[in-house]
């Protein structure tokens, strides 16, 4: 992978624990996040985890490890993408128009494990789980877009390179 890849996905959900939605195009704001998912408000002061994004490869190397084939949102990640995610706080992710700024990792939680045993610690290494962002820009994004890291960051050469395409994803990642 290298600093420039595709949008395969987008997700987002209305209230906690709620079902996953994927969407092909959403406007992304500073106040909000993605629209229409609850964690993009803005929470007294810069909020870390407005918008969390997965890297395709790792999310299939996570399944690969526990054997299990399911679909991307099911981590309930907002953004699937393409390109080797910057593992640094302050880094920049450029989608179409929309800037996203690195906070933190995105640690996976107790719920990976009920989707497959042994899927949340696959998804411990190396910032498997994802990263999380704040908004910078905001503007609409859409399936199919083009991804650019933008800050300068010293990747993981060791990171993992599956093929980025799937069959579980086909439907969400349609080219509007």
């Amino acid at each position: 992978m290298s600093g420039v890849g595709t949008l395969l996905g987008i997700a987002r959900h209305p209230f906690s624990k709620a079902p996953m939605e994927t969407v092909e195009r959403v406007a992304v704001t500073c106040e909000g996040g993605i629209a229409g998912d609850f964690r993009g408000a803005m929470r007294r002061g810069p909020y870390k985890r407005q918008v969390t994004l997965i890297e395709a490869a790792d999310w299939q190397a996570a399944l690969a490890e526990v054997g299990h084939v399911l679909p991307w949102s099911d981590r309930r990640a907002n953004l699937l993408v393409d390109v080797d995610l910057p593992q640094a706080a302050g880094a920049r992710v450029r989608i179409g128009d929309v800037v996203l700024e690195i906070t933190r990792e995105c640690d996976p939680c107790e719920r990976m494990e009920a989707l497959a045993p042994g899927l949340k610690a696959a998804l411990l290494p190396d910032w498997r789980g994802g990263a999380c962002a704040r908004v910078i820009t905001g503007g609409e994004i859409a399936v199919g877009d083009r991804v650019e890291i933008e800050a300068t960051w010293t990747g993981n050469s060791e990171r993992s390179t599956i093929s980025a395409t799937f069959a579980a994803s086909a439907s969400s990642s349609a080219r509007i």
